[in-house]
């Protein structure tokens, strides 16, 4: 069985059922959701057949249910920023694009929460909050980009994670447009916490739009944080930098964010600093982590956040850090964190990508192995010709050490072997998580790299019963067909 194609008459039914201003099928439009973010060979590319952009969730449900009695397939696509290859269509077909349906349904100021439609992004979901004096905390550093519905599939890293958590934390309901197209809530309304049924909202987070399109989330907010103070600090091992937001944490102070860079990663954030001054910066010889921190309060000039960055100064010192002295460098740092502000080509980090892709490994790992990922993952990296770009650490559970790792490397496109090496790596390093108990997945997914062997390599005899919910919600197997679950699974042929 193969899935079905986007025929003259197919293309009149759907044009019929949600109007001409909504498909598009000239080839400049389709071109543009042919790949993501993912690092693949630069001739690599999946047209789809046709490009839908709904604005209502009824026009979703009629795409979809249309795809679904042709068998087509149809991939979401919203900010294109994975690198995964999950919102790749992979078998063409439809790509359904959110951005249209990208309204605030409603700003419950009373109760914290924001109805909205899931195609708009985070970053204009915060702008719009501003006259409320609210914020949606959960922001990755491609806010600008990334939509709330990608969010939710996608569960993505915050850079706030330490201290308000990841999508999971802030989901109390949703909207889904299943593989039948049939318009279903999931969640508990406003409320932050139920024991009735299935937390269904949940299980919508990190699906990676294998269940339904999801177009309506009410997500809770948190007021806008007027007090904010950033350091960076040294430490002489990454165990230390870790140890020593243990004990922050354990002190009571209620760190906003903690990111620890290896020693390769410190080499982007002293980039922009010898561009300006011409020197490099005083960084001592034995510094092999780099941890970036940050408190913050609603109110104007917090005592609180200066006595708990103060204390916490101390506490990192007793852990053997030195606090980087270089005001240039914390601001790059926090400029690749939150403001997104960077100086062209001033900036190693994202300039170089004009050269190289962006590649990473997004392995979670206990926190007693940190030191010993770190050692595996330079010498799995060398093993499989890719070249070394650092290890970034997450920690996106709230008040809790929680590890969510970017390993990450440069991918030659152009090169076609450096590819497939890349997706050794990708499969040995996600074999030494396991190995080391802990996962191969926190922020990218399976998506497409993982999904031929994640079944095998992660989840054994549980992979049958993750594969029943996906038949619940997606009978036929055409919503974002290649991810998680191989298509052979439903029957089809590649």
């Amino acid at each position: 069985m193969k899935f079905g194609k986007v025929t003259p008459e197919i293309l009149g039914e759907l044009t019929a059922a949600v109007g001409k201003d909504v498909i598009f099928t000239e080839e400049i439009h389709r071109m543009a959701y042919s790949r993501d973010w993912s690092p693949r060979e630069d001739k690599d590319i999946h047209l789809p057949d046709v490009v839908a952009r709904p604005r209502t969730k009824e026009q979703v449900a009629k795409i979809i249910e249309i795809a679904n009695k042709h068998r087509i397939p149809v991939t979401p696509f919203a900010g294109g920023t994975g690198m995964g290859g999950g919102a790749v269509p992979l078998y063409g077909g439809i790509i359904l694009e959110t951005k249209g349906m990208n309204k605030i349904l409603e700003v419950d100021v009373d109760n914290m929460t924001a109805t909205v439609q899931t195609g708009i992004t985070i970053w204009d979901l915060n702008q719009a909050l501003k006259q409320y004096g609210l914020y949606f905390p959960q922001e990755p550093e491609s806010k600008k980009a990334s939509t709330v519905g990608a969010a939710i599939a996608c569960n993505n890293d915050s850079t706030f994670g330490i201290r308000h958590g990841r999508m999971v934390d802030h989901l109390t309901n949703a909207v889904i447009v299943t593989g039948e197209g049939k318009i279903v809530r999931l969640g508990r309304r406003k409320a932050l916490c139920s024991n009735s049924g299935y937390q269904l909202n949940w299980l919508l987070v990190g699906s990676e739009g294998t269940l339904g399109v999801i177009v309506e989330a009410t997500v809770k907010l948190i007021p806008v944080q007027k007090t904010r103070m950033v350091d960076m600090i040294v430490f002489p091992s990454l165990r230390d930098a870790m140890h020593a937001i243990r004990d922050i944490i354990h002190a009571g102070l209620a760190l906003e964010s903690a990111h620890i860079n290896c020693r390769q990663r410190l080499k982007f954030y002293t980039h922009s600093y010898k561009e300006k001054y011409g020197h490099e910066p005083e960084i001592p010889d034995w510094a092999e982590a780099l941890l970036g921190i940050s408190f913050a309060s609603a109110e104007e000039k917090n005592k609180v956040v200066k006595f708990s960055r103060d204390y916490a100064l101390k506490i990192c010192q007793r852990n053997h850090g030195q606090v980087v002295k270089e005001v240039e460098i914390t601001d790059g740092w926090w400029a690749s964190k939150y403001t997104v502000n960077f100086t062209p080509f001033k900036q190693k980090w994202p300039d170089s990508q004009r050269e190289k892709k962006f590649g990473a490994v997004d392995c979670g790992i206990p926190i007693g192995r940190i030191e010993d990922a770190y050692k595996r993952y330079l010498e799995i990296a060398k093993k499989h010709g890719q070249q070394i770009l650092g290890m970034c650490v997450y920690h996106e559970r709230p008040n809790r050490l929680s590890p969510s790792i970017s390993f990450a490397v440069f991918v030659d496109d152009k090169d076609p072997e450096n590819v497939q090496g890349f997706y050794k790596y990708v499969r040995e390093m996600s074999e030494m998580a396991i190995a080391m108990e802990g996962t191969s997945a926190t922020y990218i997914g399976d998506s497409e790299f993982k999904t031929p062997w994640i079944g095998e390599v992660e989840h054994q005899e549980a992979y049958e019963y993750m594969f029943k919910i996906k038949k619940a919600f997606d009978p036929n197997g055409i919503i974002n067909p290649g991810k998680k679950f191989p298509i052979e699974m439903f029957g089809y042929e590649r």
